[in-house]
């Protein structure tokens, strides 16, 4: 291996009980340009892995007291060790090599090893794990992009969105109802671009695993009725009927449409799959039925919310892919194509599927099932 000035100088940490081994594995090592620490038992291994992460470990498999399996599984299940790569050393047969991997081991090597071959395996391991550091730091990278253009995406479009609306009201001066009519465009525009940056910064936080839900006892019926009274004036505009349909529900059964989940981001759900159907639908009706199911083959209770309209359908082509990241549709009309993948994602954080059925010229339905774990609070609601 060769190396230059500016090359990295990885770090092997070697684990043996014979100092024989230690030393040959040393010097074998440090020719190659690695930089090299030794320990002789296990619990010394872990606590030099916690102290400065190697990144890669040279480990004997027989050893008194801890042996390099239970090594390797503490390493492997310590929630402050990332991931490094574990070559063990063994004199055994296939058996232990066995048990090594499924430890969590990576490779392995037997005893007496040829020299070739164990650097080779070792610059495997080394490429491997540099590899998975990349990956990481531009996903790091990646995140921290996207939250600063996000959050500086947002801080101009809201003070555009203010003053905007202070023109409209005529605070400044007055002015015509043409302008007014290309104020309420422009207001409508940014809205839309802002909605799409705040509907970024969601699939961000979901894909990055930073997104903290607060479950508690939710009434889906409630969330419903909600939207359908915030959205129903864009559906009067159009002369479109928008209803609610119960009647499969159990009017005696307080807890029929509650479920347990995040009451933000389930209203998120309803009010992307009530605003798309509205969207898509110029003549016609938009039905959001809800009703009670169970599942096999545990019988599991679900609750199911439908919304169904007689919008312009979606091609059957298009239609494996509508959950998709930035997936936009063929329609005129579709947006950034991270409504509904954002929607996937809320519903499967809550245990959840959603699935779509339509045709073109005769409308869609986006079923969404949700679980309804039965919870102490409930049982005493019934």
């Amino acid at each position: 291996m060769l190396y230059t000035q500016n090359s990295p100088k990885y770090r092997i940490l070697v684990v043996d009980d014979t100092p024989d081994n230690l030393i040959l594995l040393q010097t074998i090592l440090e020719i190659e340009g690695y930089e090299v620490e030794l320990t002789s038992e296990g619990v010394s291994a872990i606590e030099k892995t916690l102290q400065s992460s190697p990144d890669l470990i040279l480990l004997d498999v027989m050893m008194p007291g801890m042996d390099g399996y239970e090594v390797t599984r503490r390493i492997r299940q310590h929630p402050e060790i990332s991931y490094i790569p574990i070559l063990l050393l063994t004199a055994f047969h296939d058996v232990s090599v066995v048990e090594g991997l499924d430890a969590g081991a990576d490779d392995f090597i037997r005893k007496p090893f040829d020299q070739d071959e164990l650097l080779a395996r070792v610059r495997s391991l080394i490429r491997l794990k540099h590899s998975l550091d990349t990956q990481k730091r531009l996903l790091r990278q990646q995140e921290d992009f996207v939250s600063r253009v996000t959050h500086d995406l947002r801080t101009p479009l809201v003070a555009a969105d203010r003053m905007l609306n202070l023109f409209q009201q005529e605070i400044f001066c007055p002015i015509s109802g043409e302008m007014k009519q290309a104020i309420s465009a422009m207001i409508r525009s940014n809205q839309n671009l802002l909605e799409m940056v705040n509907t970024l910064l969601e699939v961000h936080r979901f894909e990055a695993g930073k997104k903290t839900l607060e479950f508690s006892d939710v009434n889906l019926l409630e969330i419903a009725q909600e939207v359908v009274q915030e959205l129903s004036p864009l559906t009067d505009e159009k002369g479109v009927a928008l209803k609610i349909n119960t009647h499969r529900l159990n009017p005696d059964d307080k807890t029929a449409a509650i479920i347990l989940g995040d009451r933000l981001e389930l209203r998120r759900v309803i009010s992307n799959l009530i605003g798309n159907a509205i969207k898509f639908t110029d003549a016609g009706s938009i039905n959001i039925c809800l009703h009670e199911v169970t599942k096999p083959p545990s019988n599991s209770p679900y609750l199911i919310l439908e919304i169904q309209d007689t919008g312009y359908g979606i091609a059957p082509e298009e239609q494996t892919k509508v959950f998709e990241r930035f997936r936009q549709g063929t329609n005129k009309r579709a947006g950034s194509g991270l409504g509904l993948h954002l929607t996937h994602r809320i519903v499967e954080t809550h245990g959840g599927t959603i699935t779509l059925t339509s045709e073109l010229g005769k409308g869609s339905t986006f079923t969404v099932s949700l679980p309804k774990p039965v919870s102490p609070d409930l049982q005493k609601l019934q």
